[in-house]
Order: structure tokens, then C-alpha cells, then sequence
């Protein structure tokens, strides 16, 4: 080693034994973000592009809810699924891009539902559209949670260039003014607000009605699934052999009703109709390998059904893809 390399040598055993005598300097703490990632999603569907969009969640006591269930039964599957309550449940929504049509499916609960729900507006910018840009709105149903998004906090049409479709029965249920003054004080205000969501449209001949099973663009369908309320519907969105069926409140709790389709929810005006309901589509949706879009499934609410040894169904949520 010559004289050059044995100081450099000696010079750096120095400066390692130095830093290590002296204390590191503290780092600070780099603060905690506490928010989420946007909440949108993509996947493709044929040629169409489908993108799941949240609205956020909202804390439910489902063990008080469910309904048709065995003592213990929505606890038990609850905490074999490591869910607790209130159960944090989701609120999703689903856009459609056809090529030519732009249709979101449910509109999310704006401020209807408190603080942790009304972000579908800005998830939807996020993703990359603007309301101007939606040329179809369509609606499961007229609860809160699904329609209260529809409207700006001005009451104005928050999809201005948007015409607005559902099934004539829900219509026509939620917009009497008969069943209004039937109904017991606690429902009153659902009947109220939806009134008050619908009539921007109204007023510019934007509502449009359809009744039963009905092709509304090419490539989506409505299918009549009545039970949650009077004129609840599926949609079936198809492209290229690929079907994604978007379930509204067909389904609340993914660890209670896959397993067992007979439970029900107090939410229900026909509890009776409900669960039938249920119980076909998800049988259908499990023997065709059909994709469901799933309201009030985990974020993005998005996956396939396949029946179970013992009973029910399982449900196996879409692998995430990045491409998408």
C-alpha cells in the first residue's frame, strides 16, 4: 500500500469511528396524511370501460338491521370475516363508458347522509370527468344513499346535460303525494326528499321513465328486481360477451347475504319480494360467470360469485389490475 493510500485508508477508519461516537441527529416526524386515495377504479368490460367511483362510507348497525337471520348468525359471520360494528359499509356508484354514451349508475347520498358520505363528485373529477360530461343518469332506487347526489347544494341539476331514468313504479311511488300523507312519520322524509331530488329534472323534461326490462342504451339494460322498494332495478351493462350486472340494494352485507341470500334488511318495503329477488340473480350471476357491481360491497365493489360447498355463495373480489 503506498504512502497515498494508507492515509486515505487511515482517514476514513477515522470518520467511521467519529460518527459513531457522536449521537445521530433526530429526524422529525413526517406528520400522518390521514386521508385516502381517490376512490375510483377501472376495468374493462368488452369495449366498455367501467369505472367504480365511491361516494365513502357510513357506520351501520347491521346486527340490528338484518333481518330473516338466525340468532347470532350476522355477529358470527361478521367476525369470522374480521368485521366490526357499526359496520363501516360502502357506498359505490358505477360509470359507464360505452364509446358514445357516458351513464353513471346511482349518484351516491351527497349531504343527505353526513360527513363521511358525498365524495362521488369530486372521485368523479378525479377519475377524469366532468357532470357536464354525463349523458345518462340511472337510478336502482329512490333512497338516499342512491339519488341524493343527483342535485347540487344550490338544488340544481348536478349533471346539468344529463336526462334521468328509472323505473316508472319507483317513480310513481316516491313522487305521490297520496302515499305521502299515508305514510308513517318516520318515512315521511323519504318521500319529501325525493321529491324535492326529481323535481330539477322534472321541471326540465329531463325525467324519463321506463317500465319493467328495458333496453335503455345499447349495451344496458334495466331488469325489474321490485322488494327494496316498489320499482328496484338491476342494470346489465354488456360488451364483446361480458356482462356486469349493477345489483343496488339487492345485497348490504357481502359476509351475511352471500353466504345466506334469505337474509333481509329493515330497509326493505317488501322484505318477502326481496330476498327471491336475490336469491335469482345471484344464481344466475354465479352459473354464467357474470361480474357485479355492488353498491354497498367494499370499495370498489367489484367481483364474481361462485356457489358455495355448503351453501350460498362466495364472493371472490376482481383481481386487481393495473392496466386497467
Amino acid at each position: 500500500m503506498n504512502r497515498i493510500a494508507a492515509f486515505s485508508f487511515a482517514l476514513s477508519t477515522f470518520c467511521v469511528a467519529l460518527s459513531s461516537a457522536l449521537p445521530l441527529a433526530a429526524q422529525a416526524a413526517a406528520p400522518q396524511v390521514k386521508t385516502q386515495a381517490p376512490g375510483y377504479y377501472r376495468m374493462l368490460l368488452g369495449d366498455f370501460e367501467i369505472t367504480a367511483i365511491s361516494d365513502g362510507t357510513v357506520a351501520l348497525p347491521m346486527d340490528k338491521l338484518l333481518t330473516q337471520a338466525a340468532p347470532g348468525e350476522v355477529k358470527a359471520a361478521l367476525e369470522r370475516a374480521y368485521l366490526k360494528l357499526p359496520l363501516e359499509t360502502s357506498v359505490n356508484a358505477f360509470l359507464v363508458n360505452t364509446g358514445s354514451k357516458l351513464v353513471l349508475i346511482d349518484t351516491g347520498a351527497a349531504g343527505l347522509f353526513g360527513p363521511t358520505l358525498g365524495r362521488l363528485m369530486g372521485n368523479l373529477k378525479a377519475a377524469g370527468y366532468s357532470p357536464e360530461q354525463i349523458d345518462e343518469v340511472y337510478i336502482t332506487h329512490l333512497h338516499g344513499d342512491h339519488m341524493g347526489g343527483l342535485v347540487s347544494p344550490e338544488g340544481k341539476p348536478a349533471f346539468p346535460n344529463a336526462v334521468l331514468r328509472m323505473d316508472k313504479a319507483e317513480a310513481d311511488h316516491w313522487l305521490s303525494s297520496e302515499k305521502l300523507a299515508k305514510a308513517a312519520a318516520e318515512d315521511q322524509s323519504g318521500f319529501k326528499a325525493a321529491m324535492a331530488t326529481l323535481k330539477p329534472y322534472q321541471d326540465a323534461g329531463k325525467l324519463l321513465t321506463f317500465s319493467g326490462s328495458t333496453q335503455l342504451v345499447p349495451g344496458i339494460s334495466s331488469i325489474a328486481t321490485p322488494g327494496h322498494t316498489p320499482g328496484h332495478s338491476v342494470y346489465a351493462v354488456e360488451s364483446q360477451g361480458q356482462k356486469l350486472l349493477v345489483l343496488g340494494d339487492l345485497i348490504h352485507v357481502a359476509a351475511v347475504q352471500f353466504p345466506n341470500p334469505a337474509v333481509t334488511i329493515a330497509f326493505d318495503s317488501d322484505a318477502k319480494a326481496a330476498a327471491p329477488q336475490r336469491q335469482k340473480v345471484f344464481a344466475e350471476a354465479a352459473e354464467k360467470g357474470y361480474y357485479l357491481g355492488v353498491a354497498h360491497v367494499s370499495f370498489p365493489g367489484l367481483g364474481q360469485l361462485r356457489p358455495n360447498a355448503k351453501k350460498g355463495y362466495d364472493w371472490l373480489p376482481l383481481n386487481y389490475s393495473s392496466k386497467p
